[in-house]
């Protein structure tokens, strides 16, 4: 009788915990999505400015205009279930259309001048630091989230779940590069 009640005790403390580590997983798998989701909603925003600056070069040149266009026609939406891989496809993507936008105003100073184009660019600067800013958060996010997925003996219960480790975002190529000071 007394062995019985251990037994069931012990088989009770297990399930709390196993209850309370699924729900600590599926708080942690719900927080990598949001902060996925914040990156999507950051680069929505650059997205928007990189095509406002678009339309300031359309008056400058056409030919440029439609180029630049056609790489932001191939947006696609960061939402919560994304990858990093999908997210780094799309900030790939939107560093291209901003190296052409940037190519088109060194060939027009009267663009860079521009009242307008000074304050979309202010605008992408603010959006690129708050994508950045979001990154780091995803990642921070990530680091916990797959430390309780990995860890003895959260990884158990973690496993039977089918909880697996995320994918980090990676630091967009270029970036690490620390620039050239010489004048």
């Amino acid at each position: 009788m007394t062995i019985t009640i251990i037994i069931l005790a012990v088989l009770a403390i297990l399930v709390i915990w196993g209850i309370g580590l699924q729900r600590k997983l599926v708080s942690a798998e719900e927080l990598c999505k949001n902060s996925m989701s914040q990156i999507g909603v950051q680069q929505n925003s650059r997205w928007d400015a990189l095509t406002a600056l678009a339309d300031l070069v359309k008056s400058y040149n056409e030919h440029e205009y439609k180029t630049i266009m056609e790489v932001i026609g191939q947006r696609k939406e960061i939402t919560p279930s994304s990858s990093a891989a999908e997210a780094q496809v799309q900030e790939d993507a939107l560093s291209k259309a901003f190296g052409q936008i940037k190519l088109v105003v060194e060939r027009y100073p009267e663009l860079k001048a521009n009242q307008q184009y000074l304050k979309t660019m202010d605008s992408v600067n603010t959006y690129e630091n708050q994508v950045r800013l979001a990154r780091m958060t995803y990642n921070d996010t990530v680091t916990k989230f797959n430390r309780m997925v990995r860890q003895f003996p959260d990884s158990i219960i973690a496993g039977l779940l089918r909880f697996v480790p995320k994918d980090y975002l990676a630091e967009p190529a270029g970036k690490t590069d620390m620039p050239s000071m010489k004048v």
